[in-house]
């Protein structure tokens, strides 16, 4: 079995290849899988485990502790390993780093669907969150919309951002970190949120038409980035439906009928056979990131391919 660090996949991975993976991921049978989570918004255990047809099975553990990121030195909030086991003969062939898979599919998982969603002379990208996934979103964005100049960064911690503005800078990408988040909103073409919020940030009362809405950060039914005038009257695609109805994003909204299970355009397999999303320029787009672990595992078996090919 090979175990493969976050060293090794930053090495041989780039944005180029890993959406060009998960695109060709999506020409295929659909996944099966199940999952669980132990705990509470303080310390939780997270467990998926997946078998996609023709490409084999995976299955993912996580230990997510949020107040890690306020330590000094700051230490990760999510600490994961992903397992990668063969299409024929079923044993585990490798063990990844799982929070680093995360980065990479998270954010590839939002790009791919932005791709068809969000209007192609976007301009005003926000970002809410400081972790390292809002530090990937803004990189994925960045490669699939060259159109942005202007970054907004939105945490509610803001020095917590210095160091990804610098990053940002050093790129010599325009780049503002905001406190007023409201205004921020109005002024962005996408917004994406990677954030651990149990209250909505987003209020849909400021999002301008055109704006495509990209809701990553809750898994929990208590967790909730957006309020539910940002859903009202949008075009809404999730990544996985079973998923994605387990967060509050898509469960607080339904509950309060604001909206409709069949009000859900289609999932990440639906967008990936379409060449294109029509839509207009005044189209509000929402989509919910919930994760799968099918998209860590066909992540992670490209990432061992592109290993094993480099030697």
């Amino acid at each position: 079995m090979q175990i493969i660090s976050a060293e090794q996949i930053r090495s041989v991975l780039d944005w180029d290849g890993v959406l060009g993976a998960l695109e060709k991921g999506h020409s295929g049978s659909r996944p099966i899988g199940d999952g669980y989570f132990i705990g509470d918004a303080s310390f939780g255990l997270f467990s998926r485990g997946v078998i996609l047809p023709g490409q084999g099975a995976g299955f993912k553990v996580a230990s997510i502790h949020p107040a890690n990121g306020y330590a000094s030195p700051p230490l990760p909030t999510e600490q994961a390993a992903f397992l990668v086991l063969d299409e024929r003969t079923k044993g585990i062939v490798a063990m990844l780093d799982g929070a680093e898979i995360t980065r990479w599919k998270t954010a590839a998982d939002s790009a791919l669907a932005a791709r068809r969603l969000s209007r192609e002379n976007s301009e005003v990208l926000l970002v809410l969150g400081a972790g390292p996934v809002a530090r990937s979103l803004t990189d994925a964005y960045l490669h699939i919309r060259p159109s942005i100049r202007q970054v907004l960064l939105w945490n509610r911690t803001p020095s917590r951002l210095d160091a990804a503005r610098s990053a940002l800078e050093a790129r010599h990408i325009q780049v503002r970190i905001v406190e007023d988040l409201d205004a921020a909103v109005a002024h962005a073409d996408i917004v994406t949120a990677a954030t651990s919020a149990s209250t909505p940030r987003i209020r849909g009362e400021f999002v301008r038409p055109g704006t495509h809405i990209d809701l990553v950060g809750g898994y929990r039914p208590d967790m909730q980035e957006a309020d539910c005038n940002v859903l009202e009257g949008a075009r809404i695609f999730v990544d996985d439906r079973e998923n994605a109805a387990h967060s509050g994003d898509i469960q607080i909204p339904m509950q309060a009928q604001v909206i409709r299970a069949d009000q859900i355009e289609g999932d990440l397999f639906d967008l990936c056979r379409m060449s294109t999303v029509r839509r207009s320029d005044v189209d509000r787009t929402v989509y919910k990131n919930a994760g799968s672990a099918y998209l860590d595992l066909i992540i992670s078996r490209y990432a061992v391919e592109r290993l094993n090919k480099s030697g």
